[in-house]
C-alpha cells in the first residue's frame, strides 16, 4: 500500500510538468506584445506632423499598456516556474535582478493586483485625455468605477497580506 501512495505521489508530482507549456505560450504572447508595440510606435511616428500632443501621448501611454503588459505575464511565468515546477537558485544566477524569484503568493496577488491597477489606470488617463469623444459620460464613470475597483482591491488585499505576516512573525516568536 505504502508503494502505491508513492507512486500516485510521484505521478501526482511529475504532472506539474504540463503547466511548462502555458509558460512557453506566455513567452510568445510576450513576442506578440512586442510586435503590437513596434506597430503603435510606428503609427504615432507616421502620424506625428498631424497629430496633437494630447494624441502622441495617448500613443505613448499605449506603449506604456504594452510595457507593463509585457511585466505582468513576466511576473505570471516566473512565479508559476518557481511555485510550480522548479526552484529557482538565485545563487546560480548572480545577474537576475532581485527579486525576480522567490515570490510567495501573497507577494504574487499584489504584485498582478498592482501591475492591472497600473494597466487600468493608464486605459483611465487615456480615456481622460480623449473624453471629448465620448458623447455619453456614463462610459467614462464606468471606467474610473473599474479603475477604483481595483485600487481598493489592491489596498485590501495589501492589507490582508499584512495582517498575515503580522500574525506569522508572533507566531514564530512564540514557537
Amino acid at each position: 500500500m505504502d508503494r502505491a501512495y508513492r507512486l500516485v505521489e510521484k505521478a501526482i508530482f511529475v504532472v506539474r510538468w504540463l503547466t511548462a507549456p502555458f509558460f512557453l505560450v506566455l513567452i510568445g504572447g510576450i513576442l506578440l506584445l512586442i510586435y503590437k508595440s513596434f506597430v503603435e510606435f510606428y503609427e504615432v511616428l507616421t502620424h506625428l506632423p498631424s497629430t496633437t500632443g494630447k494624441q502622441v501621448l495617448v500613443g505613448v501611454l499605449n506603449l506604456v499598456d504594452f510595457a507593463l503588459a509585457a511585466n505582468l505575464v513576466l511576473i505570471v511565468i516566473f512565479s508559476g516556474y518557481e511555485n510550480f515546477i522548479r526552484r529557482v537558485d538565485a545563487k546560480e544566477h548572480p545577474d537576475w535582478p532581485e527579486g525576480i524569484s522567490e515570490r510567495d503568493f501573497g507577494g504574487l496577488k499584489l504584485k498582478l493586483l498592482g501591475s492591472i491597477a497600473a494597466i487600468a489606470a493608464v486605459e483611465g488617463l487615456e480615456w481622460f485625455l480623449e473624453i471629448e469623444k465620448y458623447s455619453d459620460p456614463s462610459k467614462f464613470a464606468w471606467a474610473i468605477g473599474f479603475q477604483l475597483t481595483f485600487f481598493v482591491s489592491v489596498l485590501l488585499l495589501a492589507g490582508a497580506e499584512r495582517l498575515t505576516a503580522g500574525r506569522e512573525r508572533a507566531g514564530d516568536r512564540r514557537g
